[in-house]
């Protein structure tokens, strides 16, 4: 089934696999997306994938993580995006911006700034975030934040785009909102579960008045969040603790996707867990050395910071593992018993998301109807010609992706790329590949050796 076109709404993927959204530092310091954006975007089209889900793109001209990502928060941004996405449309392969807010999880700023704090509720989380304590936010600002995602909607048409999808998940401001351990508000945007949706509910209305009925329209959702994954300390304790410790359980986010079914969304995107990276929605290795790269980085933005950074750097490593890597691991298909039930109770298209790899992997999941479209990120980069070999009847490539989720954290600071060093040959094949996706000079040959 793999390589069945598959329509949602008026748009006819050629098959099953869309390049699930991932980025790097790929554009100028102002958030312009550079050459470097094109061509990245342009090499998983040329390999295949029916659709490419861009990385998250900001709403919020100054909240914006990270830094030399892309931003769509003004129009001058639109026409170097169009000129990039038309390319890969002339390719057959179909393109949708993902747009988001991170809210106070954002990752990474040059200074800190007020903007950083913003969230659902005050409060302070060890792991995410990297301001001593996040700050609620007013109604005024909420209702300019759903302003911004109507106008970031706009962008989006206007760049000649396939599709637009919205992210409630991986930890970001919309996700802070419905997280009960996150939401303590008691005014219309907190205290029950259709409050926490509130949020939510206004940005899809004014996103959809602005594209319109016939423009593709999903959302990513996260299934389950698992806000004891990864291990974390937040403060206050919310109660019951349940919420605390879990979060949303199937029940409530499956009220947000009926919800959402109702307000006209075409498709949901389905993964699972709270903040990004998590366990659950990038399964596979905690990158102890890449995190501590990260914590290093911004290190100099808060008190709170500075000590994350020095617990990371003193701890010996099997501690700060033994921590923090609690519950870290591979498991393939993570989220595809998720998207069956949301399949099956929401009754839209869904898409999941999450450990795939392997091509018995994805034809079962898509012939017992778990889901109908597959989005995977990190085998792909890896392994960009993914769909190739599947078409040869290769059912793994002989250089699989690790899972080490090194790639996840160190573009957070690095060059985009995959930086586990055993798959390559050798050091300067690593760097070779990760040079040629960020434009630079390419070795062609030490970049196949490093793809294969």
């Amino acid at each position: 089934m793999i390589f069945e076109p598959f329509s949602i709404k008026n748009v006819t993927f050629k098959n099953r696999i869309l390049r699930s959204s991932i980025g790097g530092r790929t554009c100028y310091y102002d958030g312009t997306v550079n050459p470097a954006w094109k061509r990245f975007e342009k090499r998983f089209a040329e390999q295949g994938v029916a659709g490419i889900i861009s990385a998250t793109i900001t709403v919020d001209e100054r909240r914006w993580s990270p830094l030399e990502y892309p931003k769509l928060s003004q129009d001058r941004f639109v026409k170097p995006i169009r000129e990039a996405v038309q390319a890969v449309q002339a390719l057959g392969c179909k393109y949708i911006i993902q747009l988001g807010d991170h809210g106070y999880h954002t990752q990474t700023s040059l200074l800190p700034q007020v903007e950083d704090s913003k969230s659902a509720s005050s409060g302070f989380d060890l792991v995410f975030g990297y301001g001593n304590r996040s700050s609620a936010m007013t109604t005024e600002e909420i209702q300019q934040t759903v302003q911004n995602f109507a106008a970031g909607a706009r962008r989006v048409r206007e760049a000649g785009c396939d599709g637009l999808e919205i992210t409630a998940s991986k930890g970001y401001l919309i996700h802070q909102f419905l997280n009960p351990a996150t939401n303590r508000r008691t005014d219309a945007y907190g205290g029950s579960v259709e409050k926490r949706f509130q949020f939510l509910r206004e940005i899809v209305r004014a996103v959809r008045q602005t594209v319109g009925n016939d423009f593709l329209f999903g959302i990513r959702l996260s299934a389950v969040d698992f806000n004891y994954l990864p291990v974390n300390f937040r403060w206050p304790v919310v109660f019951p603790l349940r919420h605390y410790f879990m979060g949303n359980g199937l029940n409530e986010t499956l009220y947000y996707g009926q919800e959402l079914a109702k307000l006209g969304i075409d498709y949901l995107h389905i993964s699972s867990g709270f903040g990004f990276i998590n366990p659950t929605e990038s399964p596979g290795a905690w990158p102890i050395d890449e995190f501590r790269l990260y914590a290093n980085a911004t290190r100099h933005l808060s008190a709170k910071a500075n000590v994350r950074a020095m617990l990371l750097n003193a701890l010996p490593r099997t501690v700060v593992r033994g921590i923090f890597g609690l519950g870290w691991g591979y498991k393939p298909a993570v989220n595809a018993d998720y998207a069956r039930t949301f399949k099956q109770v929401v009754g839209l298209p869904v898409i999941a998301n999450g450990g795939f790899q392997r091509q018995d992997t994805i034809e079962e999941v898509l012939r017992t109807g778990q889901c109908d479209m597959v989005g995977m990120a990190r085998p792909l980069l890896a392994n960009p010609n993914l769909l190739s070999l599947f078409k040869q009847g290769i059912n793994e490539p002989s250089n699989p992706c690790s899972f080490c989720n090194r790639c996840s954290v160190a573009t957070v600071v690095l060059p985009l790329g995959c930086y586990d060093r055993s798959r390559f040959p050798s050091q300067d094949a690593m760097e070779a590949q990760i040079m040629w996706w960020s434009g630079g000079p390419e070795d062609e040959e030490l970049v196949r050796r490093g793809s294969t």
